[in-house]
């Protein structure tokens, strides 16, 4: 896997037309009908924690991080991830992951969830989550929702999952 070829930094807004297109490419039209874009649409996305990667001057793959509740719980939603598919297999989206969590943790170190794919997101530090007490904005599959963090046994992630402002105080 050879990465270095390639430069990641964080997202900004002159990203945002690139980040469409890779998304539509990737997920297609029904990629708005998903739980965790319901959420996304609330509130927008945390560009401290999101991240590019670039091939020259060409945006190829973003991760974008978005702050939510969990009931009366901090913490954040990773997704979309996408890379463009002439770069896949480079270890390109495995790195994005990297640097958002490394970022979060470097922060307040809050959990993060996804709704995604655990033979994917597992060797990245994302375990299944027994999710029947969370309540989404759309139908998830919940085998599908993933979290970073191992809860302890006094912890417990429970209530609507909704947008958070993480700017207000």
């Amino acid at each position: 896997m050879f990465v270095s070829q390639f430069s990641y930094l964080n997202e900004d807004n002159s990203h945002d037309n690139a980040i469409h297109d890779i998304n539509e490419e990737a997920f297609g039209p029904g990629r708005f009908a998903r739980a965790a874009a319901r959420i996304r649409e609330q509130g927008p996305h945390d560009y401290k924690h999101s991240f590019v990667c670039q091939d020259g001057e060409q945006i190829i793959g973003s991760v974008r991080i978005t702050p939510i509740w969990i009931g009366e719980t901090k913490a954040y939603l990773l997704g979309p991830l996408a890379v463009r598919p002439s770069h896949k297999s480079k270890g390109i989206g495995g790195k994005l992951i990297e640097l958002a969590l490394s970022s979060i943790a470097g922060d307040d170190d809050l959990p993060v969830i996804l709704v995604g794919d655990h033979a994917y997101y597992g060797p990245k530090g994302f375990r299944m989550f027994a999710a029947g007490e969370l309540v989404f904005p759309g139908p998830v599959d919940r085998t599908r929702i993933l979290i970073n963090k191992e809860l302890g046994s006094d912890e417990v992630l429970s209530g609507a999952v909704k947008f958070r402002d993480a700017s207000a105080v």
